[in-house]
């Protein structure tokens, strides 16, 4: 199911929905830009949250992005382990629900 190419769809998929579209790419444009956090940091949080979420075209752009902003391979390793921290302790601490009575 997960084929990179998949991404040329965008356009169409835009197509049959202008308006939805429209929004969603301005929406970026405004995101991953320099702001109080640099766009280096915001393309290694976007790619800590791809990972979290097992979204692996959001994975590949983000990579990518981040790389261009000048993002290390060893920066990328450290965002993918916050991600991982990060649900492992969704995980523990919402294991803590089997103690309902």
């Amino acid at each position: 199911m997960y084929d990179l190419k998949n991404l040329n769809n965008l356009n169409k998929l835009g197509e049959s929905a202008t308006s939805a579209m429209s929004a969603f790419n301005s929406l970026n444009k405004a995101v991953f830009t320099d702001g109080e956090i640099p766009l280096k940091y915001k393309e290694l949080i976007a790619t800590a949250v791809a990972v979290s979420k097992q979204c692996v075209y959001c994975m590949e752009v983000h990579m990518a992005n981040a790389k261009k902003a000048g993002a290390t391979e060893a920066e990328l390793s450290e965002a993918v382990f916050v991600a991982s921290a990060i649900g492992a302790g969704a995980a523990v601490t919402h294991g803590t629900h089997i103690f309902k009575s």
